[in-house]
């Protein structure tokens, strides 16, 4: 509309006259609905709407409830990874949303009363028990709905609810396709939405973190038919730019970097942006040596081709899973008199990267900080890493003797014994046998709910995790064709599920499945995977996939035969385990605070503000409190003076703050942790705010409850 106006004003008319031409034609404006993820393509999270304000926040109370439903509310070991980190959008007086199941439905916006729902038809649909994580859907003119359950691209009708059965094929697209390799032979699902642009849909995906894994191509779909209509290779193919930061032949057999956490849209350029994750295996890099182009890497796109037109890759060979949690956000910030056009990138690291939007130039000074070399038989680490100068990291960056916590003599005592075992220092320090404490931890620093940026001020508002981790390296035994199931189990899949099959960082368990799952169901998700679980069909056949169900289900040792031709896949050494380093007690090993929220201006690079995010109850009735807590999900921020956030693990609630001060106005219990981001709208001239509140990754009840708070129909 941008370039329609100044088209307008350019032909004669006034300012006045063309504004009111604009007002009586289009439709409301991004920051005026909350009609696409993110709030918009911009990925802001910035709402215009401001009936709920500073003065008013107090009196918020829950206008309706609605229970999607798919969860066992007192099952706490999860099977089926049902978490519910959905944000809605909201088209008219319509919301759109799901379930822990992926059930799709749509709400009267004022009233939470159901008006359509759509159901899969069964498991199998999701392409094998994997994760069942859907953070947010796409739309098309108001007309159709796109949302990914397990592997497919599915299209509904958004007045009915029912299939587009002339999508792809009978109302989905396998994005398992395409790839250049074997669909059967990968997993892959996409937990956060793509983009819709003119007529394509242009999507990322989420895929194992462990060998055999899928490549991360970006690919555009059209969105009428589902046709494929362009393909970007994230790890470059021969002839392609980047190819020669890979091994010769690392297209074919490695996987990742992949655009898993979302994407933003500069709809009037026509420029899509995309963070990637790393490059598969994680952790060692033997198989991938170079710098690993597309990679941990921030790439803008032409939308309506694919062709690259600029990127920035933040880690050359990660081997630290520092991954781009979150879409980037599209700002505009003073410089030099003018205003700029931007992208912020914020990074589990804890810190804020912004570029020219057009040019890719950074819009702060960078810093190369050479980098130590690896002492494990076959890596190869990059010489140097990049740093921002500024703005300076909204998440601690050394773990120091200084930061042990003194709770108590036996926490002191507990934590420095543990870490007289282990490595500290910054970033980047290469991976060993030994062990190191990962500070910001694998879950950041920045997670995926991302940054909200204010257009008013400047201010960008972004929540932080300061939660150390456990990063070391185990040597793994030789892998052999013919092998004991339990042997097979401790080399593929014991780091992340564990040794005790306890499951870690978000992983399931593994006890107890003869009580949660059949036998052919656990078959199916060993062969097929699902998200970040590997496809085992490129290691096992049908048989031998039965006879490792039969090891998990009933502890029967069986040998095992794995196809002969995985066996180069297997790598020398592998990650010992996702673990948090913790006290005795459970909780972080570091001084308060664990989680923040910070406010960044990132036109000068300070400060404006930073407080604590969360509370542990049972410290806080014993006078500990304003620790802050892990805190998944992000902010959303409004003109009414407000940034609202849920995202805390522990307290189960909604909090307000002050945009300018960090002052906490308002706070309200919710029925389980909300990990989501919220969504701000309109409907029926009252201001809403809705939450999805269904836990989180570490256990715990389940529920499947959205919460929409408005003011009094009073006032």
């Amino acid at each position: 509309m941008a370039s329609y106006r100044r088209t307008f004003i350019a032909r004669g008319a006034s300012a006045a006259a063309a504004a009111a031409l604009l007002a009586a034609c289009e439709q409301p404006s991004e920051f005026e609905t909350w009609r696409e993820y993110g709030g918009g393509p911009s990925q802001v999270k910035y709402s215009s709407l401001r009936q709920i304000d500073r003065s008013n926040v107090h009196r918020l109370e829950v206008a309706w409830s609605y229970d999607a439903g798919g969860v066992n509310p007192e099952e706490t070991e999860y099977h089926k990874t049902r978490r519910l980190h959905h944000t809605p959008i909201v088209i008219g007086d319509v919301l759109y949303a799901v379930g822990a199941d992926l059930r799709v439905f749509a709400l009267r916006a004022a009233t939470g009363d159901l008006l359509w729902e759509h159901r899969l038809d069964r498991d199998e649909d999701l392409g094998g028990p994997g994760a069942v994580v859907l953070r947010g859907l796409m739309q098309w003119r108001d007309q159709r709905i796109y949302y990914t359950a397990g592997p497919y691209l599915r299209a509904l009708d958004a007045e009915t609810g029912e299939s587009i059965r002339s999508f792809g094929d009978r109302g989905r697209v396998d994005l398992r396709e395409g790839l250049g390799r074997p669909a059967d032979s990968l997993g892959i699902a996409a937990t956060s939405p793509g983009v819709v642009f003119e007529d394509l849909i242009i999507m990322g995906s989420t895929v194992s973190e462990a060998l055999p894994a899928a490549p991360g191509d970006v690919r555009a779909y059209d969105a009428e038919n589902g046709e494929l209509r362009w393909v970007f290779h994230t790890i470059p193919r021969p002839g392609e730019f980047g190819h020669d930061t890979w091994p010769p032949n690392a297209w074919a057999y490695l996987g990742g970097a992949n655009a898993w956490s979302g994407m933003a849209l500069d709809r009037e350029r026509g420029i899509v942006f995309f963070g990637t994750g790393s490059a598969t295996y994680d952790f060692y890099g033997a198989n991938r040596h170079g710098d690993n182009l597309f990679a941990n890497s921030l790439v803008a796109l032409d939308a309506r081709s694919g062709e690259r037109l600029w990127h920035f890759q933040f880690v050359r060979h990660d081997v630290w899973d520092r991954d781009l949690p979150a879409p980037p956000a599209l700002v505009t910030v003073e410089r030099d008199g003018r205003r700029v056009d931007a992208v912020a990138q914020t990074t589990k690291s804890g810190h804020v990267f912004v570029f020219d939007r057009e040019t890719g130039e950074s819009l702060f000074p960078l810093v190369e900080h050479p980098a130590a070399p690896s002492a494990i038989p076959g890596e190869q680490l990059a010489s140097s890493q990049v740093l921002p100068a500024s703005p300076p990291p909204f998440a601690r960056q050394r773990y120091t003797e200084d930061m042990i916590p003194d709770r108590s003599p036996e926490t002191a005592e507990h934590v420095r014994r543990r870490l007289a075992d282990l490595t500290t220092g910054g970033q980047f320090i290469p991976p060993d046998t030994r062990g190191q404490v990962l500070f910001p931890g694998f879950d950041g620093g920045g997670e995926w709910g991302g940054p909200a940026f204010d257009p008013e001020t400047g201010l960008l508002y972004v929540n932080a995790n300061e939660m150390p981790w456990l990063l070391k390296l185990v040597e793994a035994g030789p892998l052999d064709a013919t092998m004991p199931a339990s042997e097979a189990y401790s080399q593929l899949c014991v780091t992340c599920h564990g040794d005790d099959r306890q499951g870690s960082g978000g992983v399931p368990a593994l006890t107890g499945l003869n009580a949660r799952i059949g036998r052919d169901e656990l078959v199916s998700s060993i062969l097929g995977g699902g998200s970040r679980m590997p496809a085992f069909g490129a290691w096992f056949d049908e048989s031998a996939a039965g006879r490792l169900a039969d090891y998990l289900l009933d502890g029967r040792e069986i040998t095992i035969e794995l196809r002969p031709e995985s066996l180069p896949l297997h790598l020398r050494y592998r990650l010992s385990g996702y673990e948090l380093f913790v006290d005795h007690e459970g909780y972080p090993a570091v001084e308060p605070p664990w989680g923040t929220l910070s406010a960044i201006d990132i036109e000068t690079g300070d400060f404006a503000w930073q407080v604590p995010l969360g509370e542990y109850p049972e410290l806080e009735e014993q006078g500990l409190a304003n620790t802050g807590s892990m805190n998944y999900g992000g902010p959303v921020v409004t003109a009414g003076g407000l940034v609202f956030i849920a995202a805390t693990l522990f307290d189960d609630r909604i909090r307000a703050f002050d945009k300018a001060t960090g002052e906490l106005l308002w706070q309200h219990a919710l029925p389980n942790a909300g990990a989501a981001t919220p969504a701000v709208y309109e409907a029926e001239g009252r201001q809403f705010l809705v939450i999805a509140a269904g836990g989180h990754k570490f256990g715990g009840k389940r529920t499947a409850i959205y919460l929409a708070f408005a003011l009094p129909e009073t006032d």
